[in-house]
């Protein structure tokens, strides 16, 4: 699949997942109590802005994961300072080619890209996650409910851009 395609499509799961999880029929109430929000301060704010840098802030991340979920996007930060990288018929891109016709498949699979968004929630999200609600003086449920989004949306994103990026 087309990588900026896929970068924009994959920027919507974290909206998809958000309204699934932090609905009042999953984990909403939950949220709510353990935020402390009330139901009618939801109502307020300026919704467009609100999804749309929660888009923004997801093309981010989007971008982001390939290079945690796809080992092979590395070989070019590798040998970008080589003479003659850039040019098709230089040594350095003939090796490049070389290596990507041989191992460019290498751990492309959905599984192995959804073990990286996983990793990543436990090594990114729930450090971050965890650091600002012992500040904010959050419960321990606060944090792994908050932790549990984002291991679900980083699963399905890195699943998805490991599976179908082209590099």
């Amino acid at each position: 699949m087309n990588s900026t395609l896929l970068t924009f499509l994959t920027a919507l799961i974290p909206l998809l997942v958000g309204f699934v999880y932090y609905n009042p029929k999953t984990f909403a109430n939950i949220w709510m109590k353990e935020a402390g929000v009330e139901a009618s301060k939801l109502q307020s704010g300026n919704m467009a802005l609100i999804f749309g840098m929660t888009y923004v802030f997801s093309l981010m991340l989007s971008f982001f994961l390939q290079s945690m979920v796809i080992h092979q996007f590395h070989i070019n930060s590798i040998v970008f300072n080589e003479p003659g990288f850039g040019d098709a018929n230089s040594q350095v891109m003939m090796d490049v080619k070389s290596f990507m016709d041989k191992y460019g498949n290498n751990f492309r699979t959905f599984g192995h890209g959804a073990l990286h968004g996983f990793i990543s929630s436990v090594f990114v999200v729930l450090p971050v996650v965890g650091i600002n609600a012992l500040f904010e003086r959050r419960s321990w449920k606060y944090i792994l409910l908050h932790w549990g989004y984002w291991a679900i949306t980083l699963v399905l994103m890195g699943g998805l851009i490991c599976a179908y990026q082209t590099i």
